[in-house]
């Protein structure tokens, strides 16, 4: 398989919990797919079909560390607005509310998507790029079209994978996490469950149960990649959208 392979890395980034409100504002230690969708479409410069695209990636960071943030929260006085020229009708007043935030140090992101006509948006992207929130800015390090193989053995770390794939780990991390915006749906969003894994596993692994009802491979591998126990890396694709849904 043919795809692009873009490598971002930046300073720091955070992908908050978007049911955390206040006082506290955690980070997904990788960033959900629908992080992904919008750093596509931010070097495209337009949202783009997500049907029959997919995408793997691995994601590090050197430390997770907290920072004091804080939210203005305004509200309306009662008292008329004395300043000319304005549409206010009323005074605001904002009470400080402050919180932390969760931030990954020196992120990294390997990217890989099945589009490799992308290539010349990501050399030219459109708009600013980031990771996570606005201001975290990133830079694009490499960016270059590979051809994956397909493997019997290969080992993953440090990425996201199909929830059906914790069987096969023995390990990680389950979360549910925003699959995909509908910014034609009013920014409705869908969720889905993953694995999180971050330390190495290779698969199949004889030394591990198996389960006998699982299908270990074959399996996507960048031949670029490291070699380890004669395995190189594994890449488990995911999708933005159900096919049947598209």
């Amino acid at each position: 398989m043919r795809v692009l392979k873009v490598v971002a890395e930046g300073q720091i980034t955070s992908f908050r919990y978007p049911h955390f409100m206040q006082q506290i504002h955690p980070t997904y230690w990788m960033p959900p797919p629908s992080t992904i969708y919008g750093h596509i479409s931010s070097a495209l410069g337009e949202w783009f079909n997500p049907a029959g695209v997919s995408f793997a990636y691995q994601f590090t960071y050197e430390a997770k560390v907290k920072d004091v943030e804080h939210i203005i929260v305004l509200s309306p006085t009662g008292e008329r607005s004395k300043l000319p020229g304005t549409d206010i009708t009323k005074v605001l007043e904002g009470n400080v509310n402050p919180f932390d935030r969760e931030l990954l140090f020196r992120p990294r992101l390997v990217l890989y998507i099945n589009q490799p006509e992308w290539i010349d948006a990501f050399r030219s992207p459109r708009y600013a790029v980031v990771l996570g929130r606005s201001q975290d800015l990133f830079t694009y390090t490499s960016i270059e079209v590979i051809d994956l193989e397909q493997a019997d053995r290969a080992y993953f770390e440090h990425t996201l994978a199909p929830h059906e794939m914790a069987l096969q780990f023995g390990r990680g991390i389950s979360v549910l996490m925003p699959r995909y915006v509908d910014n034609e749906r009013n920014r409705a969003p869908t969720f889905q469950q993953y694995v999180m894994l971050q330390n190495r596993v290779h698969l199949p692994d004889s030394e591990r149960l198996q389960f006998s009802n699982v299908s270990y491979g074959p399996y996507w591998i960048d031949p670029s990649s490291a070699v380890d126990k004669g395995s190189h890396l594994g890449l488990p694709f995911l999708t933005f959208v159900d096919e049947a849904a598209s």
